[in-house]
């Protein structure tokens, strides 16, 4: 069904300045759909999700994400289009001076979060998902990678996003490691976020297999 469709991209170039990227994208993604994004450096993943995110503009074709047509989006509209996104960076971008709850409270904040009390809710509530719930009052630089990225997906996961973005969220981790953070934007994809995971690592595929989609040679085709 349509409704379903949370991402729908059809003939879409992708410029980085005036560079062509990538020519003439169609792909569609389903809500709670778990997709890989693989590719080379430099083949497109990540403008590809710039697009998605509206950090670059699509000038051609048509494209919706999340209920907004990112041909008309206007700049006001962003904010409200990026609370409906969750983004997992490889290098976690957490606020290093301040404690795991400060970071999640920080962003909270900045997306219109007034109530003390619901906020702390929401703090512990998206640490249980990661398996966190001891790690509030730490500063990040008394974390592993593997638990500082968990932060990461935890800050992506306050505003109930309808889309998980996660661009190379294992390119810092050790092997074991990354097998838990891929499990878990797993288990995240079940209860209905669509996850669109950028990476070059094709390890994971056999233990979680997912559709794939390939960046390259300047377009976005089906991975067999």
């Amino acid at each position: 069904m349509e409704s379903n469709v949370i991402i729908k991209f059809d003939k879409v170039s992708i410029y980085q300045n005036e560079n062509l990227i990538l020519a003439n994208v169609s792909l569609e993604v389903d809500k709670g759909e778990f997709v890989y994004l693989i590719g080379k450096t430099g083949s497109g993943k990540s403008s590809l999700l710039k697009t998605l995110y509206a950090d670059l503009e699509v000038k051609n074709g048509s494209a919706t994400v999340a209920g907004f047509d990112l041909r008309t989006l206007r700049t006001k509209e962003i904010p409200f289009l990026r609370r409906k996104l969750g983004i997992v960076f490889q290098d976690f971008q957490l606020l290093m001076d301040r404690t795991v709850a400060e970071n999640l409270y920080f962003v909270m904040q900045a997306t219109g979060w007034k109530n003390k009390k619901e906020m702390q809710r929401r703090m512990h509530e998206v640490l249980a998902k990661v398996n966190l719930e001891t790690m509030a009052n730490k500063m990040p630089h008394k974390l592993s990678g593997g638990e500082q990225q968990r932060v990461g997906i935890a800050r992506a996961l306050l505003n109930d996003p309808e889309i998980i973005l996660a661009d190379e969220p294992t390119g810092n981790l050790d092997p074991e490691t990354s097998e838990g953070i891929i499990g878990l934007l797993f288990d995240i994809s079940k209860t209905g976020s669509a996850v669109l995971m950028a990476t070059h690592n094709y390890t994971f595929f056999e233990k979680f297999p997912a559709r794939t989609l390939r960046c390259g040679d300047g377009n976005i085709r089906e991975s067999n």
